[in-house]
């Protein structure tokens, strides 16, 4: 396992950077299949669906409740990244296994 991390360990970082670092990340775990990356990768996917929700909240329900869903995914965010720099696998809380289990064949 700790080899599995060490060799994942920077696409996954990169996969938390920007959207265009997820497609990166994506792109290049497709031939290596690393599972730590994967399971990044699927968090940080989540997350982007997650502000996008937020952001439609915000402009056509409700900007006070679309800006709370934005803060709980920068908690989120922050949450997954120190989690991936100490080399864990460790799921956002409350939602993460969702995204595993929503985003399973995103390898």
């Amino acid at each position: 396992m700790k080899q599995t991390i060490n060799e994942g360990k920077n696409l996954a970082v990169i996969s938390y950077l920007t959207f265009v670092g997820l497609i990166i990340a994506i792109i290049m775990n497709l031939e290596k299949r690393n599972t730590f990356t994967s399971f990044h990768i699927r968090q940080m996917l989540g997350l982007v669906i997650m502000v996008l929700v937020s952001n439609m909240i915000e402009k056509y329900l409700n900007s006070w409740l679309g800006t709370l869903c934005w803060f709980a995914s920068a908690a989120g965010w922050l949450y997954a990244f120190y989690h991936v720099i100490i080399g864990q696998q460790k799921p956002i809380p409350f939602i993460g296994e969702y995204f595993q289990e929503w985003f399973r064949n995103v390898r």
